[in-house]
């Protein structure tokens, strides 16, 4: 394992992070600011408890969630792609690293993201006496592995994509409809029946109900398919990126 070139490219990715704070960190805290003030403050104080606790300890966990895999997707997608278009990927593929050091890398970096991006988030929610924490080994889980996985979603993107246009078709058309659609403000119980199986077909619906359950001690899936599909999504992406990786694929000349 090179562990200066592996801790080089993570530093140079969190250096990215904070060289353009403001669209990859303020960004994020201030869409979460609205969400929570919107519909967890202002809405949530017309409504009556939801699941037994009230409207903006629900939603919470759904803003969190959706603002933690929206920020690893972008920062591997940028980062991949951004290093294909200057074509410093070049140099890194000449350079004693291998593969899966320079994914790891890619990944660390955007899960520091999406770390930073949930800390700011909990420190807002403390304002509003919304941070709690019912299980936080599950926390840590939930937030690692998702990232983990929309990261690895994101170099896959980075990988594919042929303009910086197209980095963003993945998070408009499946990231955003999928995380409002996952009932991040809303029980699932409330929807009709028919429509609660579409729910329990959406993966997003184990990440938010998961992350929900970790902070309020609320679920509503199935815990153990939500295991499940988190870490054999995990694994299955790592293998795709890891292979197209070695067969060059868009990042050798």
């Amino acid at each position: 394992m090179n562990w200066i070139g592996l801790w080089t490219l993570v530093r140079q990715e969190i250096d990215r992070t904070l060289r353009v704070a403001i669209q990859t960190l303020v960004t994020p805290w201030i869409s979460a600011l609205l969400y929570i003030f919107i519909f967890g403050s202002v809405i949530g104080s017309r409504i009556e408890l939801i699941a037994g606790v009230k409207y903006i300890d629900f939603v919470l966990p759904g803003i969190l969630m959706m603002s933690v895999m929206t920020s690893a997707f972008m920062h591997g997608s940028s980062s991949l792609y951004f290093a294909r278009f200057i074509r410093t990927i070049e140099e890194m593929l000449v350079a004693p690293f291998s593969h899966i050091e320079m994914i790891s890398g890619y990944v660390i970096g955007a899960v520091a993201r999406a770390l930073i991006v949930g800390v700011g988030i909990l420190i807002i929610a403390v304002f509003f006496s919304a941070a709690n924490f019912a299980h936080v080994g599950l926390f840590l889980f939930y937030i690692i592995l998702v990232s983990i996985v929309f990261s690895l979603l994101g170099i896959l993107v980075g990988l594919w994509a042929k303009s910086f246009e197209q980095l963003n078709v993945l998070n408009t058309f499946f990231i955003m409809p999928f995380s409002f659609l996952g009932g991040m403000f809303y029980s699932v119980h409330m929807l009709p029946e028919k429509i609660q199986l579409l729910a329990y077909a959406n993966p997003f619906f184990y990440f938010i109900d998961g992350i929900r359950y970790s902070m309020i001690g609320v679920k509503e899936s199935n815990h153990t398919i939500g295991f499940i599909l988190i870490i054999s999504l995990a694994l299955f992406l790592g293998v795709v990126t890891t292979f197209l990786f070695r067969r060059g694929w868009r990042i050798r000349v």
